[in-house]
């Protein structure tokens, strides 16, 4: 859940952390952006590191490390301070959710790892609703640097409950040499692999439609629905929500409804949110609620039947490299999530329609490619099983 604290928790902070650094919403954007280039960039590293020295160990490390980084984005007085130790968080923010899926997929497999991977997805839901609501209140009794000592010790307690709870799932005998070529020559066989390529792209660019709607969370909550930085729960409760029901129903469904099928009701799911918002800006000149945001909890559902699928698919290609696929992953969507903050959330939030309209392209680009798969076998996989049984060599 840290990782998505890191980025919501702040939202409504936004305006008075501009006033006070003399920074205006594009330059406040990139306090996003920047937190997302340093984790896609560091996420190749993460899970690598996690074949060679154990998982356990190297989500210690990130933790002790981005508790450190979230103290100096709260003794920050100037943007570029700010923006280098929300770098900081970016680089070791990737170990809870790159590490944590190869530990997942190190305990269980076939239809009990689908269980817990969309468990956690529900988990991994929570942190959007809930951190710009407890950001708000911060923010109502303190300082906007409050918001970043509460991720210092948010990590803190993480780091302790790992410490305490947390066993080694990736015996030594499993491990793997941390030698440069061995480990180029791995990325490059995962990363020019095209099956790898179609399931990561859809996956990315899925999840690119409910982001570009995070990114553009405060313009979206304060500008175009006209509510204050206690209320983002409006736009972020209904959204989660959709998110939470959709992980629930894909647990449910293991073992009784095929991963393609399941897949295919996710982004049928998304298709139609994306119709349904446009329809809906079209008609009216000023979005309000419920009607705004209902969109958004459909897609978040989609998303959540689409995820774990993929997600143990991509995992299940490279059982001995299961870390450097999740980061490779990762790489991927965050790389997209990088340039969806930076550079199309200050362009499109403008109008409630520009954001509809660009979360609509990623959501057909997301189906294409999960088309482009489907039309590349012979026959309609049984996801993820069919993947478990494939070596990558077969996939090359």
């Amino acid at each position: 859940m840290f990782g998505p604290f890191s980025i919501d928790t702040m939202f409504p902070a936004f305006p008075v952390m501009g006033a006070q650094l003399g920074a205006d919403k594009l330059a406040m954007q990139q306090t996003i952006s920047v937190y997302l280039l340093a984790y896609a960039l560091t996420s190749v590293v993460h899970g690598p590191l996690s074949d060679a020295l154990g998982r356990r160990r190297v989500i210690l490390g990130g933790l002790v490390l981005f508790a450190l980084a979230s103290v100096g984005c709260a003794l920050a007085t100037d943007l570029g301070t700010l923006l280098l130790f929300r770098a900081l968080q970016g680089l070791s923010a990737g170990v809870g959710l790159i590490v944590g899926r190869a530990v997942i997929r190190d305990v269980l497999d076939g239809d009990d790892a689908q269980r817990l991977m969309a468990q956690v997805s529900m988990i991994f839901g929570i942190a959007p609703a809930i951190a710009p609501i407890i950001g708000g209140w911060m923010l109502g009794w303190s300082a906007w640097p409050t918001i970043f000592w509460f991720l210092a010790v948010f990590a803190c307690a993480l780091l302790l409950a790992t410490w305490r709870f947390l066993p080694e799932t990736h015996p030594p005998e499993a491990r793997l040499a941390l030698a440069p070529r061995p480990l180029l020559r791995g990325y490059a066989g995962i990363f020019f692999n095209p099956r790898f390529q179609r399931l990561a792209a859809a996956g990315a660019f899925n999840f690119g439609a409910l982001f570009l709607y995070i990114a553009s969370a405060p313009a979206l909550v304060i500008d175009h629905l006209g509510l204050n930085e206690r209320q983002f729960g409006w736009f972020f409760v209904p959204m989660i929500s959709g998110m939470m029901l959709g992980a629930f129903v894909s647990g449910r469904a293991a073992g009784r409804i095929s991963g393609a099928r399941l897949t295919g009701v996710g982004f049928a799911c998304c298709g139609l949110a994306a119709a349904a918002n446009i329809a809906y800006n079209l008609w009216v000149e000023t979005p309000s609620l419920p009607w705004a945001v209902l969109p958004m909890s459909l897609n978040a559902f989609g998303i959540a039947l689409v995820f774990p699928i993929l997600t143990l698919a991509i995992l299940d290609m490279y059982p001995r490299q299961r870390g450097s696929a999740s980061s490779l992953q990762a790489f991927t969507s965050l790389l997209s999530n990088a340039v969806v903050a930076g550079v199309l959330s200050p362009v499109l939030s403008d109008m409630p329609l520009h954001l509809a309209l660009g979360a609509a392209c990623f959501t057909l680009a997301g189906w294409l490619f999960w088309r482009w798969e489907m039309r590349s076998v012979h026959r309609v996989p049984d996801w993820p099983a069919d993947a478990a049984a494939l070596e990558p060599t077969d996939q090359l």
